[in-house]
């Protein structure tokens, strides 16, 4: 049985040499790219019937194909993917174009208005892409009815957020290394039964004032255990972000001490909760800030599904770093994504200055 192939690791660097330059020339010219263009494009000394046989390597593993009865070929969406996220090289964004930017946007500014500013933006970024410009504004204090964690692939989650008007707001987060999985199911869970009505951020207030007393009591009842010698602590003196560990001794002993034995449960108690507290400010965080620059290509997005567009978007924030709305640019999939993500990326972060 063939191994099966699971990204660019997979390829050798010849390979994976002529596919950086397939998809280059490809996004470059829009045309299908043959064996011939590619052999004389290659850093290396490659034949024309050498880099054939490995282009139909990369068309039998799904990264590129022939567009019709054309000789060559072209990146799928699958192989476009592969390309973003593993051999993209995204540099800064142009000294001229920021310039442009910057002077558009604030000149929007001067109305007070921010729907002025975000009108201008569209326009600016449809003008630089030579493609069409996007704004989406969210509401700033969304109001919870109801707040759900979807674990999506690997380490990543869905916040799906429905306020009291009924309005929907989805966020991608990417997961911090270690939250357990059913961190997610725990915090949708405590979330919908005590903060109906109530924004994330104040949210994220009552739940860290709730920490910062619990800590205060595991303080408190921890020293007296230790003290009374029925249990010793393990690791740093002072700070819960240490790690500390309760080592409990000569428990047997403490059958009949029935206030030991409840100082203990207690202080078990305690950690468990703490431990799960700090996973949802942890998730709620992540829910706030949302993430960077998003690529939806061709059929990852369902409402591009059909017209081989992609789409680059970021977040714009407010000065507490909450997701107040979303911009960006909608073009073929052939897109200069190294010099739009960072025209996107840096105009999202002027908007939210400029609103903020």
């Amino acid at each position: 049985m063939e191994p099966r192939f699971t990204g660019l690791a997979d390829l050798d660097n010849r390979s994976r040499e002529i596919f950086r330059n397939l998809v280059e020339t490809y996004l470059e010219t829009g045309d299908p790219v043959g064996s011939r263009t590619l052999s004389r494009a290659l850093p290396i000394s490659l034949s024309p019937a050498s880099v054939r046989n490995v282009m139909a390597d990369l068309e039998e593993v799904g990264l590129i194909s022939a567009p019709h009865t054309s000789a060559g070929r072209i990146p799928t969406e699958h192989g476009l993917r592969m390309f973003v996220d593993g051999l993209l090289e995204i540099g800064g964004l142009a000294d001229e174009e920021r310039a442009k930017i910057d002077a558009q946007v604030a000149a929007a500014q001067g109305s007070n208005d921010a729907e002025d500013i975000l009108t201008q933006a569209s326009n600016l970024l449809s003008g630089l892409s030579h493609c069409a410009g996007v704004v989406v504004s969210q509401k700033a204090d969304i109001r919870m009815k109801h707040l759900e964690f979807v674990p999506l692939d690997g380490d990543r989650a869905l916040a799906v957020l429905v306020g009291d008007g009924e309005q929907v707001e989805n966020r991608v987060l990417s997961l911090p290394p270690g939250l357990p999985a059913a961190a997610l199911s725990r915090a949708s869970n405590f979330l919908n039964a005590r903060f109906q009505g109530k924004t994330l951020s104040e949210i994220r207030t009552v739940v860290e004032h709730d920490i910062a007393l619990r800590e205060a009591e595991l303080d408190e009842l921890t020293a007296n255990v230790v003290k009374e010698g029925l249990a010793v602590w393990s690791g740093p003196a002072h700070g819960l972000a240490g790690n500390k560990n309760l080592i409990v001794r000569g428990r047997a002993n403490l059958i009949e001490d029935e206030t030991a034995a409840e100082d203990l449960e207690r202080v078990r108690q305690l950690f468990d909760d703490l431990e799960s507290k700090k996973d949802l400010i942890r998730l709620l965080g992540l829910a706030e800030k949302g993430e960077g620059v998003r690529i939806f290509i061709g059929s990852e997005n369902k409402m591009f599904s059909l017209s081989g567009s992609s789409l680059v978007v970021a977040p714009y924030h407010d000065t507490d770093h909450k997701v107040i709305g979303v911009l960006g640019v909608i073009g073929p999939t052939r897109l200069n994504y190294g010099r739009i993500i960072p025209m996107v990326d840096y105009t999202a972060q002027l908007v939210g200055r400029l609103l903020t």
